[in-house]
């Protein structure tokens, strides 16, 4: 087991850890401890199994709920938080009871909003179990639901006291969600770590099966590069705004296909478009744009999107939590592991920057 901790905060976020190893769940109870009586696990359908089997490990030692919430940006909702909160209720969980998050993005953020608004805050300990949970998701204390207007636009900051990343559970997890958890590794490489990038250049298929040493070494240090960001930066003031990278469009175009993109094949066109601004911006060079497409390509992410919907991506930008007032901000590279930020471009530069990622 590999142990990456997040250092802790100022305003009393203590450090916790990510444990990432293999059949490794059964640290959940030590994650838990002694004084919590009671567990909600928050679940997506698809682990209705899992987590009941998870219910009866811990059940020895904790009174343990479940709540089924629906699969992907659907959970993220304020009725699901609502039914959450009812449950919640209704058992009598008291500040010293926790929260479970048990699944994939979606579902973490999701137990973290409510755990972060249950009494004004609750023990939370998240168990992710996607590629883009386990390096992005469940680390860092963001969490959130979407509106009608857009993407994460209601949440709060709340670190889990732990994240327990069991690589076993992602063996029966469909190729195409695997890879798209790649969208955010990949841009941890860019932002952070050119190793990560290495190691997928020098073997595509061995960094992307969950079973090799390629896999695990890609994830963990994209894990390492959020929590070195997130030690920094909790509540997202300065430097964490990097892990951005690729999220102003990316969250657009989530939005725009009312959720059925991926997260990470979004964020995959999302940094595609930064790459090129930032080219056209006299910023970055030719080949460090080519390796963003070389690389997404070879993974099988998406690296384009429909040239005619850029007035709907725009609107949908301006209202992004990342913008200033009237002005849109982009983080852009200077070069790989140079991350800046691009803020209140011309929209002649960004329609341009468009059309070379339009299809």
């Amino acid at each position: 087991m590999t142990t990456i901790t997040v250092q802790g905060t100022g305003d009393g976020t203590g450090p916790y850890d990510v444990e990432v190893g293999r059949g490794i769940l059964h640290r959940i109870g030590d994650a838990l401890g002694t004084t919590v009586r009671k567990v909600l696990i928050v679940h997506q359908p698809s682990l209705a199994t899992l987590a009941g089997g998870l219910r009866e490990q811990l059940s020895a030692s904790y009174e343990v709920l479940l709540a089924e919430i629906p699969d992907g940006e659907a959970a993220k909702r304020v009725e699901v938080a609502a039914f959450c909160w009812q449950i919640l209720g209704t058992a009598d969980f008291t500040r010293s009871d926790a929260i479970i998050g048990f699944g994939g993005g979606a579902a973490t953020d999701l137990a973290g909003f409510v755990a972060a608004t249950w009494l004004r805050g609750v023990t939370l300990v998240q168990v992710p179990t996607t590629v883009l949970g386990m390096v992005d998701a469940a680390i860092g204390g963001k969490t959130g639901i979407n509106t009608s207007e857009g993407k994460n636009l209601v949440g709060s900051f709340h670190a889990p006291k732990a994240v327990i990343a069991d690589l076993d559970i992602l063996a029966g997890l469909d190729r195409m969600e695997l890879l798209a958890g790649f969208g955010e590794i990949v841009k941890c490489g860019f932002i952070a770590d050119p190793q990560i990038l290495e190691i997928i250049e020098h073997d595509v298929a061995a960094a992307t099966d969950p079973d090799s040493e390629e896999f695990r070494r890609v994830v963990e240090l994209s894990i390492a590069v959020k929590a070195s960001v997130v030690s920094e930066d909790f509540r997202e003031s300065g430097r964490r705004e990097i892990l951005n990278y690729g999220h102003t469009l990316g969250h657009a175009i989530e939005y725009a296909e009312r959720f059925r993109w991926r997260h990470g094949a979004a964020v995959s066109v999302g940094m595609m478009f930064a790459a090129e601004l930032a080219r056209l911006a006299g910023r970055l060079g030719d080949d460090v744009v080519d390796r963003h497409r070389s690389i997404l390509t070879s993974i099988g992410l998406p690296v384009s999107y429909p040239l005619g919907r850029w007035n709907t991506l725009v609107s949908v930008m301006k209202r992004d939590k990342k913008a200033r007032g009237d002005l849109l901000r982009f983080v852009i590279l200077d070069d790989v592991a140079r991350p800046t930020i691009l803020s209140g471009p011309d929209e002649s530069l960004l329609f341009a920057a468009w059309q070379e990622v339009g299809s």
